[in-house]
């Protein structure tokens, strides 16, 4: 019965995780529901969004190749720039250095290491506050109504711009890394929040989708990695550990079907719809929470 538990999850989080809705608040929300025990910690949640960056790769995978190039370019002059600093120390050369940020692709990598860093230090400093959040009956729930706000309010504030990452501040990037960072929390949709952001600091659309989900990456990844450990938990069974990896595979699977769907949706679609649905979600969610279970 475990099993069919995660799987419906899985689906679940493969759908929901393209959209500015919150997949981690609804799936604690459904395995409260369900009456699933919980795992060690949040890895299943994790393991499951980490399923669906299979399909943000496949999807941006022209531009990740671009970034990773122009990064490793970039890690190579800085090592230059420091050997042609020395040199022109020793000897009294006036030798030019190496422009870092000479192309848009380097500068969305350095946007999208700006945006790291707070995403980073909330993450690790809410990290044991996470679990319990999740467990909470009134946290996925009120996250859920405050994502809808706020997409109501970029929505209705006709927010948004013709920026690219040409154009883009790194102020915006700053304030869309702590926005992810706080989506840590259960309800509080990861790319509702970073899109919303996006559009406030003058993005277009596209781009502020396209910046959210990349920025999805390290996010997950490195939230995948501080939960690898509950695998050693006393709870953790072999049963759960092979059913946790099937979920996550399944996720993945479900994810490169319908991503490219889900995003259009995003992309043209208004947000007031979605914020419409998180009120709705929301407002559900609290209801049965504290009448049925």
């Amino acid at each position: 019965m475990f099993v069919l538990y995660v799987i419906l999850l899985a689906f679940i989080q493969g759908i929901l995780e393209f959209l500015p809705v919150s997949s981690f608040g609804h799936l604690c929300v459904i395995q409260k529901l369900l009456g699933m025990e919980r795992g060690p910690g949040v890895l299943l949640e994790v393991m499951l969004h980490f399923g669906t960056l299979a399909a943000i790769v496949l999807t941006f995978r022209k531009d990740l190749v671009h970034l990773l190039a122009e990064t490793l370019e970039m890690i190579l002059d800085i090592i230059g720039n420091i050997s042609l600093y020395i040199h022109n120390r020793r000897t009294g050369d006036k030798l030019h250095y190496a422009k870092l940020i000479s192309n848009t692709y380097r500068k969305f990598a350095v946007m999208l290491l700006l945006s790291m860093i707070p995403t980073v230090a909330i993450g690790f400093t809410a990290h044991r506050l996470v679990p319990l959040a999740a467990a909470s009956r009134l946290i996925p729930g009120a996250g859920i109504l405050i994502t809808g706000v706020v997409l109501l309010v970029a929505d209705l504030s006709r927010l948004g711009g013709n920026k690219a990452a040409r154009d883009a501040d790194y102020g915006s990037a700053m304030w869309i890394g702590i926005c992810q960072g706080l989506s840590v929390f259960p309800g509080l949709s990861r790319s509702g929040l970073t899109i919303s952001t996006g559009l406030m600091g003058g993005f277009s659309r596209t781009f502020a989708v396209k910046y959210s989900y990349i920025l999805s990456i390290p996010a997950v990844t490195g939230a995948l990695v501080m939960e690898l450990g509950e695998f050693a938990a006393p709870e953790m069974t072999v049963g759960m550990g092979f059913a946790y990896i099937f979920g996550m595979i399944i996720s993945g699977v479900t994810g490169c079907f319908v991503i490219r769907f889900l995003l259009k949706i995003v992309q043209k679609g208004k947000l007031r719809h979605f914020a419409y649905y998180c009120f709705f979600a929301g407002f559900v969610s609290l209801a049965l929470s504290y009448l049925v279970l």
